[in-house]
């Protein structure tokens, strides 16, 4: 980040008082030539007690929408594609398992779903082309048939690997633009349990038994033994276990494929993370550690409760300033599906400022925020370019303005608009202000 104690114009109302400011610090990186193509990969799990959610998400996808329909130009041009969570006895080491469980009722065999994008009748091919407008009937009925997975995949939920798995699948060709901006939500009320080793599906007793617990007692980590009853403190991934993978390589897996962290974000609409409580519980007789649900809410059916989502918070974490992570524990999913949609703008282009953060350096009405834009082109990042305020430039340069219909969530609207004639092409503004 470029520190600067500089003079900075202080924007707003219509003054244009000179002000000494302090540090600036970073508050939107912006790419200057906007990227409007952004692929939307929705990880649902299909496993069981999730039909309400899957609803639930479904209901809530208009509101991702509109708020992606307000930037600069409308909707982005948008792939959407769903996957599930079943990968079936699938590991990364080797060849699946043998089949465990009952097929359809939260047992796992071969592949399972593999990472491949579903489709339906109303749609061509296996995601939605809003640009192209690949579907019949409304957009959000459309993603509406594809979230609704069912609930009979396999009990050990590989959100990760079937994200993973996705990345690289044949049959999910043209999904994934190369050039474009990369969004994965997943939504899920246990945790990821991505395999390592197919040694974990075994019967032995050893490895504990072949119930949900399997996937903390290897994939989770805390300051006590995790295996003992009682609350749990400080939980994570566990990254050297021999059964269940790290998160880690996922998150590599994500980046490399993109290359620009830039152009990714990733969000999950899970169990909160904490409390963590291993409790005792008599399952078909035999007493076994269970995890205590994280948080509950209420469904049309009764009562709905979620698994603390340890591993696939750490997940979230590992995107910082491009990531969102809410609760699944809601039978109303609009507010997470709005923040995430908000949290997709930025990488389009998202020009609203959070005005709450920033410093008002004059007693006119109305915030007067100190700001600065720095344009930082790739091939020159050491050589960044000071973008003038337009109240003192007539050539390319930059305002700070009220935009309800931009910026509809914030008190004061605050955006930034900026003058161009033109910019190179790998040309990104760094917008720097006065912060509270």
């Amino acid at each position: 980040m470029f520190r600067l104690s500089a003079l900075a114009l202080a924007l707003g109302a219509c003054s244009d008082s000179v002000i000494t400011v302090g540090e600036l610090e970073e508050v939107a990186t912006i790419k200057a030539i906007p990227n409007r193509d952004l692929d939307l990969l929705f990880v649902v799990d299909n496993s069981g007690s999730m039909f309400d959610q899957q609803v639930a998400l479904a209901d809530a996808f208009p509101q991702m929408i509109d708020r992606l329909s307000a930037l600069d130009g409308g909707l982005p041009n948008l792939h959407i594609g769903v996957i599930t969570s079943d990968m079936g006895t699938s590991n990364t080491t080797g060849a699946p398992a043998p089949a465990v469980g009952t097929i359809g009722a939260g047992g796992c065999t071969g592949v399972g779903d593999n990472g491949v994008l579903r489709t339906t009748p109303a749609l061509t091919g296996n995601f939605i082309d809003t640009e192209a407008v690949n579907y019949t009937g409304e957009l959000r009925d459309v993603f509406g048939t594809l979230a609704q997975v069912g609930e009979v995949g396999c009990g050990f939920e590989q959100h990760l690997s079937a994200m993973r798995a996705s990345l690289a699948s044949p049959e999910n060709a043209g999904f994934f633009r190369p050039e474009a901006n990369l969004a994965v939500v997943v939504i899920a009320d246990e945790d990821d349990c991505s395999v390592h080793d197919a040694a974990f599906f075994s019967a032995d007793p050893a490895l504990g038994p072949q119930q949900s617990f399997r996937c903390t007692r290897h994939g989770v980590e805390c300051d006590e033994a995790i295996d003992s009853t009682g609350d749990k403190t400080n939980c994570r991934p566990r990254e050297d276990s021999p059964l269940v993978e790290g998160v880690q390589p996922a998150v590599d897996q994500l980046l490399a494929f993109k290359g620009d962290p830039r152009t990714v974000m990733v969000a999950a609409i899970v169990g909160d993370p904490a409390p963590v409580k291993v409790d005792q519980q008599s399952i078909n007789g035999e007493l076994q550690s269970v995890l205590t649900a994280s948080c509950t809410f209420a469904t049309p059916d009764g009562d709905g409760a979620a698994a603390p989502g340890v591993r696939l918070a750490a997940f979230v974490d590992a995107f910082a300033g491009r990531s969102q992570l809410t609760s699944i524990c809601s039978s109303d999913l609009t507010q997470p599906l709005g923040l995430i949609g908000d949290s997709a703008k930025k990488l389009v282009g998202d020009p609203c400022l959070d005005s709450s953060r920033l410093a008002d350096t004059l007693p006119d009405p109305g915030i007067q925020p100190a700001c600065e834009v720095l344009d930082i082109r790739d091939s020159a990042p050491a050589d960044p370019t000071v973008l003038p305020s337009c109240d003192a430039a007539t050539g390319d340069c930059f305002e700070l303005v009220a935009d309800p219909v931009a910026c509809p969530l914030s008190e004061d609207h605050l955006r930034v608009r900026f003058r161009r004639t033109t910019a190179a092409a790998d040309t990104w503004s760094t917008v720097r202000c006065q912060l509270r």
